[in-house]
This record gives structure tokens, C-alpha cells and sequence, in this order.
């Protein structure tokens, strides 16, 4: 009889059961693990929440540190603003070479690059804001006091332009009063220039022909006259000063004609009425204050004399002082 081997059958075991102690210590590292899971949670939802409030802050920050970077750019910009309608408004005194004036130009260019300077700046600390606004604190003191200097200096202009004008008008006055009392010596002196202007009377011309003796006769015949002897009178004159008097002897042909002989002293001279005159001969003479005195005069000419009438003329001071008239005719038969 056969024998079949057959597996024999396992048998289910049952664990032992576990100490106690090693239950407790499952629980305790299961709880440290939660407690660990918990705190890391909290730790970065803390972290999170610090470092979103520091981003605030910075935020808050930067917005406040933009908004004052306004204010203080708009101070700035009034600021160069009124400065520059002080300078617009007084510009002849802005350029002055006054060394104040100069001087706080100077100053305030400088307190505006520097403020422009920090207000640039991207990261503007707190310290260059507020340095910032002291200068520009300081920068509208200058400007005042830049304007109270423009506003002395043109009340300072003022006064010296009225004084100015004051003296111009005494100048103008004083020459003026100087102008007239000129004019009133002038006209003085005109009437008294007048007044000293000689007269002549009592003329008498004549003819002479001079023999070969040396006698001389009194002729009427053109072709024998060799000379004209000319004499007439001074008369007296109380404002004529004595001393040396110029006068002007004008011959006259027949013809019309001016008789002049350069190479005898004739020429020409002014009248008062601005004319060029011809003169036959020059006289001087010295005349005495008050006096009548006969002057003598003798032409005697290359040429011989016409036929008709010489007029005869005598000038003092540009003025005719007296004249005559000497006819010569043709020789006759007999003459």
C-alpha cells in the first residue's frame, strides 16, 4: 500500500504581543514629528507674514520718501521760479556790478545745484532729503534777501535818477541863463559893434595930372587923368575906441567893372551881409575917439582912366560908410 506525503499544514501564528514601552515611544516620536510639522508651519507663515511687512514698509517708505521728494521739488521749482521773475523784473539791476548782488547770484546757483543734486538721487536717504530742505530753506532766505538788495538798490536808483535829474535841470537852466545873458551880450555887442562902425562924409575926387615937373593939376579929361586923389571926412564917433581902423576903398569904372590891381594891395573882403566884396585899396587908419579926422587917399593905376563915371566907396566893419561920384569926359580941342 502506497504512502502519499502531504504537505503538512501551516499553522496561523499569532504575534506576541508588544512590551508597552515600545508603544509609548511610537506615540512620542509621532507627536515630536507633528509638533515639528506644526512649528515649521508656523515659523513660515510668520516668516511670510514679517517679510510681507517689511516689504510694506519699505514700501510705505519709498512712497513717503517720493511724496516728499515732490514737496521738496516743488519748493525747489517756486523757489527758482521767484527768483527767476525778480531777476526778470530788475534786470538792469540784476546785472549790476553791485558785489552783493553778485555775491548772492553766486550763493544761490550753488544751493540750487546741490539741492537738484540730492533731490536726483534714485535711494535718497532720509539725512539728504531733510538736507535738501534746509537748503532750500536757506536757498528762499537768499532769494528774499536778494530781492530786499534789488528793491534797495532800485530805491537807491531812484533817488540818484531824481537827483540826477535835478541837477540836469539846473545845468540846463544855468545854460540857459548862460545862453541868454551870451545872446544879450551878443546883441550888446552888435549894437555896440554897430555903433562903433565909422562914418564917412565930405567926400571930394578928383582927377590928377602930374607934369613932368612934378606939379600937379586938377583935370576933368579921362585921357590926362594920371591919379585919382579921393579925401573925405571921419566924422566923430563917441563909441569907437581909438586904435587902428581898417578901411576899404571900392573904385568903381565907368564900366561897371571892379577897379583891382593885385600887385598894388587890392583883393577882396566880407561885407555884413556875407558877400564878397572887391577892393581897390586898403587903408589903415588910426583913429582917436571922438574926433573928426580927413583921410587922404591916391589911386594911381597901370592903365589909363575911362570915360564916364568912377563911383567911389569906402567900408568900415562891413558896412558902407559913404560913397561919391567923378565924371571924367573926352578931351576936346582945347582941353
Amino acid at each position: 500500500m502506497a504512502y502519499e506525503n502531504f504537505p503538512e499544514t501551516e499553522k496561523t501564528s499569532t504575534p506576541a504581543p508588544q512590551p508597552a514601552q515600545k508603544t509609548n515611544l511610537r506615540n512620542l516620536l509621532t507627536a515630536f514629528l507633528l509638533v515639528a510639522l506644526l512649528g515649521t508651519w508656523a515659523y513660515i507663515i510668520y516668516d511670510k507674514n514679517k517679510t510681507k511687512e517689511t516689504i510694506q514698509q519699505k514700501d510705505t517708505q519709498l512712497a513717503t520718501s517720493n511724496t516728499e521728494k515732490d514737496v521738496l521739488r516743488k519748493e525747489l521749482d517756486d523757489a527758482t521760479m521767484r527768483y527767476d521773475m525778480i531777476k526778470t523784473s530788475s534786470a538792469d539791476m540784476a546785472h549790476s556790478k553791485d558785489s552783493v548782488i553778485t555775491q548772492r547770484d553766486r550763493d544761490i546757483a550753488e544751493k540750487r545745484v546741490k539741492i537738484q543734486q540730492l533731490l536726483t538721487k534714485a535711494n535718497a536717504t532720509a539725512a539728504e532729503l531733510a538736507q535738501a530742505k534746509t537748503l532750500i530753506a536757506s536757498l528762499n532766505d537768499d532769494i528774499t534777501g536778494y530781492k530786499t538788495q534789488i528793491e534797495t538798490l532800485q530805491g537807491e536808483k531812484i533817488v540818484l535818477t531824481q537827483q540826477k535829474e535835478a541837477v540836469t535841470k539846473e545845468r540846463d537852466d544855468a545854460r540857459k541863463e548862460t545862453e541868454d545873458a551870451k545872446t544879450v551880450i551878443k546883441e550888446k555887442e552888435d549894437i555896440i559893434d554897430i555903433g562903433s562902425t565909422l562914418h564917412a562924409s565930405n567926400f571930394n575926387i578928383i582927377g590928377i595930372n602930374e607934369k613932368k615937373s612934378g606939379k600937379e593939376k586938377t583935370t576933368t579929361t579921362a585921357k590926362r587923368v594920371d591919379k585919382l586923389r579921393i579925401s573925405f571926412d571921419l566924422d566923430e564917433n563917441r563909441i569907437t575906441q581909438s586904435g587902428n581902423k581898417t578901411l576899404y576903398i571900392c573904385i568903381t569904372a565907368p564900366s561897371g567893372t571892379p577897379v583891382t590891381v593885385e600887385a598894388l594891395g587890392s583883393g577882396t573882403f566880407k561885407t555884413r551881409d556875407g558877400e564878397d566884396k572887391f577892393f581897390t585899396e586898403k587903408v589903415e587908419v588910426n583913429y582917436t575917439q571922438g574926433q573928426r579926422q580927413t583921410i587922404n587917399v591916391d589911386w594911381k593905376q597901370n592903365s589909363n582912366f575911362e570915360t564916364g563915371d568912377y563911383k567911389i566907396e569906402v567900408y568900415n566893419n562891413g558896412f558902407k560908410i559913404g560913397d561919391g561920384v567923378r565924371s571924367f569926359k573926352k578931351g576936346g580941342l582945347f582941353s
